[in-house]
């Protein structure tokens, strides 16, 4: 069902600056860098071109104003791939709580809960 850690979000005060520290300070390179609305980029950073996980740097401001009631509402750990159709059918089968099937302009996710309800994210990547 799930192939790899995809990736890792880390939540900070600011992209530019979390983008600087892990490209400058670690050599790690922007692996996917785009715009996702006002005020808002998507952001991942990786140790190498050939690394498939990612730190995604998401900006906590952004998301704290999105669901101000939350302290954070995105899954820390998104999760990867490769038939995401399958991996939904068999996690409900198996009788994992599964949120809604998302289609974004960037791929499919859904989120699930693990025993003790922390949330993940499955997102197809192929």
């Amino acid at each position: 069902m799930i192939n790899k850690i995809g990736k890792i979000t880390l939540y900070v005060n600011n992209q530019e600056e979390a983008k600087k520290f892990w490209t400058e300070k670690l050599n790690f390179v922007v692996k996917f860098e785009q715009q996702m609305g006002p005020n808002m980029t998507w952001l991942e950073v990786g140790p190498s071109e050939s690394e498939f996980t990612t730190f995604v740097l998401y900006d906590k401001n952004v998301m704290k104003a999105q669901n101000p009631s939350m302290n954070v509402c995105h899954p820390n750990v998104i999760l990867s791939t490769t038939d995401i159709e399958n991996a939904f059918t068999k996690m409900k089968e198996n009788g994992v709580e599964v949120g809604e099937m998302m289609k974004m302009p960037y791929g499919k996710m859904f989120s699930f809960k693990d025993q003790d309800g922390n949330e993940y994210l499955l997102r197809e990547d192929k």
